[in-house]
């Protein structure tokens, strides 16, 4: 019985181990299948990947939901040379409507329209309809570039706890959007930006590139069953410009050309002052340009405000201007294109890219060809009978003088003193044309200075050259006549001329930083070439000083109380001769002893019954240099008379009395403060322009600016002519006797006081 039990658990046993055996074997032969299964599945992946990866890739993202936004570059500001802001960039809230998300539920979408419509000017019914016909729009942008203060309303709904969550669908896009905080300030040379963040003129266009960054992307996708995942590419920011102006000097130019303008519109014909009006004013030993402006202005927030166009010419199509004035009605009757086309006038600067004859303020630069050349010496003199024949059988060509007999015995300096045509007519002839012709492009005359604005105009075609220039050429060419200018040409070369002949490139640019504030790039004053030598320079300075405290200079009114400038009176006729219509400027520099700034004011056809007079052009030098001198810490360099005494009173009593009205509250723009009037004074001479000739013709709201500055140590106000007043009162104090004294008169010292790269080729 044992035994047999006994047998039968050892046949138990053996067939265990047979059935263990078996089932490993079966085993390791099913994992080898499995793995075999792997490996040809893996391998059909690889096949798959290899041959079908990119179409299963593309279905497996089409089941996707995406989103994908752009992050806006932020441009970057434009700088006066301290820090004062001409051209921002703030951030502004496009309002977008996420139709399909707001329709997941009807609570949704009433809660989310009563939070628009209770905190934004938008229409129920608009939105509504819309939303009936697009109903899975997720992008429907319902009002553009809102600010933080009008979108923080909406924002303190949505994150309510109750009213909140009804609200849906709603978010808002950031971007940039260009703001210039003076308004009309440097308009014409800060330029505008488009819709599309591009600039246009100025230093928007020049500079748009540095200006420009790179726009960022934000991606994300979210399948039905997962999280939202997102890359972010970061915005690059462009870089600042740091320009060569100075805003308050700038201010000062702008203001005094308004004033110019109140005082001469409808004078004479219905319109402004004059067809234009411009002015620069440059450091003579470096190039930078402080101060660069044109009337009539236009509003940089603004720019297509039409109510600037009213007083100016109207223009063609082929860019002429005509004898009618915008006014009114005509504007009422442009179409698009005729508008656009004064609009495109109005934005031109008119002190790079419009041309002229500059008349005698080329007068300096004649003699000092001959002087340089060795053709002159200085010490010449010349009969003016009034008039000189140089073609014999021709009318003669006549001088200013002409009427009273002509200026008689004249010297060199007498010439320019005098601005005697018939004895520069003479000096031309001793000088020959390929002499002059050579010195004049020297003097940059047919070229581009370059200097980094838009916009420069090319004055190549609009040049003498050898082989246009005759007798009768030469001879208008020696006095201004015949040939075209812009005024950034004129001031550059002028600028060498009185600096030991020294010519910088002009420019507006001093620095580029980035959002940062370290520096990107230094650009340093460029010396393009010696035009003239130190000797020479020194003569013109002395004759061009003559021009203002001359017996006989025609620049007497151009000279600041106090001041000794240099300078030199141009009066130049248009085509065609005869009609009565000039162009008259004034070109100087100050201090006369040791120039530091060049002045240029243009005044094309100003509107007055006899337009042959520089006072209109010296007028606005000396009510500019009134105030810009003392303002740079220049100092007088003459005593005061009591005439010139009685003068800066009034003018301090005038600042007063605009600061009592901006303390009080009221609303004084800068084309509102108050100065001098211009009134007539004895002394200067008629205008000087040729009466015959050849040649070829030629082509907001206001922010309030300070009268005065504010000293950061005393707290004193700091007004244009150096007095210090109470900030609060306007009445002028001493230092020592704070408040109830006034301050003595200017400081005195004893005289010791120290368009394209490349340009056109050469016409000549």
């Amino acid at each position: 019985m044992d035994r047999n039990r006994e047998n039968n658990d050892r046949k138990d046993s053996q067939n265990t181990n047979k059935f263990t055996t078996k089932m490993q074997k079966k085993l390791v032969v099913l994992y080898f299948l499995v793995l075999l299964a792997f490996a040809g599945l893996s391998a059909r992946l690889v096949l798959i990947n290899r041959d079908n990866g990119e179409q299963y890739k593309r279905q497996v993202l089409s089941q996707q939901q995406y989103s994908s936004r752009t992050l806006p570059f932020k441009r970057g500001e434009i700088l006066d040379s301290k820090g004062t802001k001409l051209a921002v960039s703030e951030k502004v809230y496009n309002l977008v409507l996420d139709c399909k998300l707001m329709n997941e539920k009807e609570e949704y979408v009433e809660g989310t329209i009563a939070a628009l419509t209770q905190c934004f000017d938008v229409s129920e019914s608009d939105i509504r309809s819309y939303n009936e016909q697009n109903p899975t729009s997720q992008y429907h942008v319902l009002q553009r570039q809102l600010t933080y203060d009008e979108i923080a309303p909406f924002q303190e709904l949505q994150n309510n706890e109750e009213q909140g969550k009804y609200i849906q669908g709603v978010w808002f896009e950031e971007e940039y959007r260009r703001v210039y905080p003076n308004n009309t300030m440097a308009a014409d040379v800060v330029g505008f930006t488009s819709k599309d963040n591009v600039g246009n003129y100025g230093l928007e266009e020049y500079y748009n590139d540095i200006l420009s960054g790179i726009n960022g992307r934000e991606y994300g996708y979210m399948n039905d069953d997962s999280n939202l995942e997102r890359t972010t590419k970061a915005a690059v920011d462009g870089y600042n410009l740091v320009t060569t102006l100075d805003a308050n000097i700038q201010g000062i130019v702008e203001r005094k050309l308004q004033e110019y303008n109140d005082t001469y519109k409808n004078a004479a014909r219905e319109g402004n002052g004059a067809q234009n009006v411009g002015c620069i004013i440059m450091d003579v030993n470096n190039g930078d340009i402080l101060a660069m402006a044109s009337y009539p202005f236009f509003n940089l927030n603004d720019p297509r405000n039409t109510d600037m166009l009213l007083g100016q010419h109207v223009v063609n199509e082929q860019g002429t201007v005509q004898d009618t004035i915008i006014n009114e009605e005509t504007l009422a009757g442009f179409d698009d294109d005729t508008l656009y086309r004064q609009l495109n006038a109005l934005w031109k600067n008119y002190c790079i890219s419009n041309t002229y004859e500059p008349g005698s303020t080329m007068k300096p630069f004649t003699v000092a060809a001959g002087l340089e050349s060795g053709k002159l010496t200085g010490n010449e003199t010349y009969q003016c009978n009034g008039s000189l024949t140089i073609v014999e059988g021709q009318k003669p060509i006549k001088c200013h003088s002409y009427r009273t007999g002509g200026d008689g015995l004249v010297t060199v300096e007498g010439a320019i003193e005098r601005s005697c045509n018939v004895a520069l007519m003479k000096m031309g002839q001793a000088i020959g044309k390929t002499t002059l012709l050579k010195y004049l492009q020297d003097f940059n005359f047919g070229l581009k200075t370059n200097i980094d604005l838009a916009g420069e105009a090319r004055t190549a075609s609009l040049v003498f050259t050898e082989e246009s220039m005759g007798p009768v050429e030469l001879a208008t060419a020696s006095f201004g006549q015949g040939f075209n200018v812009t005024m950034i040409q004129m001031v550059a070369g002028f600028s060498s001329l009185i600096n030991g002949g020294y010519y910088y490139e002009p420019h507006m640019v001093s620095k580029i930083t980035a959002s940062d504030g370290s520096v990107v790039r230094n650009i340093e004053p460029r010396l393009l070439k010696q035009t003239v030598s130190e000797s020479t320079s020194a003569k013109i300075r002395d004759y061009c000083k003559a021009v203002v405290v001359g017996e006989n200079g025609t620049g007497h009114t151009a000279r600041p109380a106090g001041y000794i400038i240099g300078g030199k009176t141009g009066t130049a006729e248009t085509q065609p001769r005869g009609n009565n219509q000039y162009v008259v400027s004034f070109i100087g520099y100050a201090p006369a002893d040791d120039p530091r700034i060049a002045i240029y004011v243009v005044v094309d056809r100003p509107n007055s019954d006899k337009q042959d007079d520089a006072k209109y052009a010296t007028r606005i030098v000396k009510s500019v240099l009134t105030e810009v001198l003392p303002y740079m810490d220049i100092f007088m360099t003459e005593p005061l008379s009591e005439a010139e005494q009685k003068e800066l009173e009034e003018q301090q009593i005038a600042y007063k009395q605009q600061l009592m009205s901006q303390v009080s509250g009221n609303d004084v723009s800068d084309n509102d403060v108050g100065g001098e009037e211009g009134e007539d004074q004895e002394g200067g001479q008629a205008g000087e322009g040729s009466q015959s000739g050849e040649g070829t013709g030629n082509e907001e709201d206001n922010v309030n600016r300070p009268a005065m500055e504010i000293d950061p140590e005393t707290g004193y106000g700091i007004l244009p002519d150096g007095t210090r007043v109470d900030p609060k009162t306007g009445d002028a104090i001493d230092e020592d006797t704070p408040l109830d004294l006034p301050e003595p008169n200017l400081p005195l010292n004893d005289g010791q006081n120290q368009g394209d790269e490349g340009g056109d080729n050469s016409p000549f």
